[in-house]
């Protein structure tokens, strides 16, 4: 039996080198939720192309996480957040910035995301939050969290319903060897360090109990400040 399109052969395998980008999509299906979470890490020198579009595209995910707005704003201004560091020196990416994720049900669920078909969002939904950025033929980057709506504490209340934003649920680090801390504003190098203290503070207790040590190194190396 000739081998599926998406099986490995000879033909088709390549040997893999510490001299590239890797792009890990990754998601489980359990009894409480479901994740849909992607990473991209360089364990090289990445070229400065690279190391600049990846953390334009970590200001991207920051600036969308981050995000205070009234409720009922329209889709497509709110995803603007995630694509303007992008935009600001002229790239961009050809897909859509996030969409719903069931609860143990389809990873990607209609109707909840930035397009303009999308419903408005509303406290309790989830949602991804994917900025990237790709280069035919030679590497992508894509940057996927799972964030929850949530009511913002705002200090002013302007009537009405109160402010959204997102928090995020997404418990894995970030590829410090690909970030260029000179593009980061105070504010995003700030979101940033609260981020790997949560990640700290709730994973490393549960690696610690099952005694993986390998891995706890790992994420208090991933996770300094």
């Amino acid at each position: 039996t000739p081998p599926s399109p998406r099986s490995p052969s000879n033909g088709s395998s390549r040997t893999l080198s510490v001299d590239e980008m890797y792009l890990s999509d990754t998601g489980g299906q359990y009894l409480d939720g479901t994740t849909d979470i992607t990473r991209t890490v360089h364990w090289g020198v990445p070229t400065p192309l690279q190391k600049e579009a990846y953390t334009r595209v970590l200001m991207g995910n920051i600036d969308l996480s981050r995000l205070v707005f009234p409720p009922n704003t329209d889709r497509r201004t709110v995803e603007c957040f995630a694509r303007r560091a992008l935009w600001d020196v002229g790239l961009n990416y050809g897909h859509g910035t996030g969409h719903g994720i069931g609860n143990f049900l389809s990873v990607h669920e209609w109707p909840v995301g930035f397009q303009s078909n999308n419903i408005p969002l509303t406290a309790g939904m989830f949602t991804s939050i994917e900025p990237g950025y790709y280069r035919d033929g030679e590497f992508g980057i894509r940057i996927e969290d799972v964030a929850l709506v949530v009511e913002a504490q705002t200090e002013h209340r302007s009537g009405g319903e109160p402010f959204l934003t997102f928090e995020v649920v997404s418990l894995v680090p970030y590829d410090r060897n690909l970030i260029d801390l000179s593009l980061l504003s105070p504010e995003q190098i700030r979101y940033l360090n609260a981020r790997y203290e949560t990640i700290r503070v709730r994973v490393g207790p549960e690696l610690r109990r099952q005694g993986l040590e390998e891995a706890l190194g790992w994420l208090q190396r991933s996770t300094e400040p």
